[in-house]
């Protein structure tokens, strides 16, 4: 099965997609076609996006039992987390901020190979 998520991009692409999948809500669609079927479908949306952004899902032989594709702007970040692919929610000014001072907290002290708070 493929989902494929995709961000303020044309009706006409997504009225295109729906030739092979559903869309059970505005802009994810579902389905199931051959992997090169899908490739192709991918290379369409990737070509079509204009401004927009695309998220694929599709099963494969890995660890996680899937693969992601993104493709343009869309407003989570794929992450990879020591193998693993994550999303990570788009943060706002304010949670930036909050971030950014956290990590400027903590420091690297390499000759105890730990981190230690100042």
């Amino acid at each position: 099965m493929i989902v494929l998520v995709l961000e303020n991009v044309p009706a006409s692409l997504r009225g295109e997609l729906t030739r092979w999948f559903v869309e059970p809500k505005t802009g994810v669609f579902v389905g199931r076609v051959s992997g090169q079927v899908r490739d192709l479908i991918w290379e369409l949306v990737c070509d079509r996006l204009r401004g927009g952004g695309g998220i694929m899902i599709h099963p494969t032989n890995n660890e996680q039992g899937f693969e992601i594709r993104t493709h343009g702007e869309t407003r989570n970040e794929l992450r990879d987390f020591e193998g693993l692919m994550l999303f990570r929610k788009a943060l706002n000014p304010r949670e930036q901020e909050l971030v950014a001072k956290e990590e400027r907290s903590f420091h690297w002290n390499s000759e105890e190979s730990a981190f230690e708070a100042p």
